[in-house]
């Protein structure tokens, strides 16, 4: 499965890294934003919910985050409420979640929709021939802004295919 979204993934990516970092978003505390400001590092976007099977990966990503932040990567974390409404809460209510519950400190995204009919630009770009499945589904792009890799919601952040990639992508 991962194998074949990746495939799909890389065919389909009709954005530039460009058009990409451009793209308008705010954070969780509503300011505006862009993928501009992380220019020349490598990212893990990940679309995130609190009341899902996945949440516990939230110590993951927390836990690449800081183990690799110096070296110039950061996760993205963007709350979806699209599958099983498993994000129900405010944006204030998902800062409160994450930080309290997993001691999150990367990066987080006001809510945005991922589906079809109201998808985000953002997820627009990242998934134009194969929607995403359900929360948790990671995207690692490169210090270059080009799409990498996409992972499964079943993919642990840490250890295993993501962690090596990320060492690969980070040294070159």
């Amino acid at each position: 499965m991962k194998t074949l979204l990746t495939f799909l993934s890389m065919i389909s990516l009709a954005v530039s890294a460009a058009d990409l970092q451009s793209i308008p978003l705010k954070t969780i505390d509503g300011k505006e934003a862009s993928l501009k400001e992380y220019a020349g590092k490598v990212l893990l976007i990940v679309n995130v919910a609190s009341e899902c099977g996945y949440t516990s990966q939230y110590a993951g990503l927390q836990a690449l985050h800081e183990k690799y932040a110096k070296d110039g990567f950061s996760v993205l974390g963007f709350p979806c409420n699209d599958f099983g409404g498993q994000e129900p809460g405010s944006e204030a209510d998902i800062k409160n979640f994450c930080t309290s519950r997993y001691k999150v400190s990367f990066p987080m995204f006001a809510k945005v929709s991922i589906t079809e009919g109201n998808k985000h630009p953002l997820f627009a770009a990242l998934t134009s021939s194969s929607p995403v499945q359900w929360n948790f589904e990671k995207f690692l792009v490169g210090k270059d802004g080009q799409l990498i890799d996409r992972y499964g919601s079943d993919a642990e952040p840490e250890g295993g295919e993501i962690e090596a990639a990320l060492k690969t992508a980070l040294s070159k």
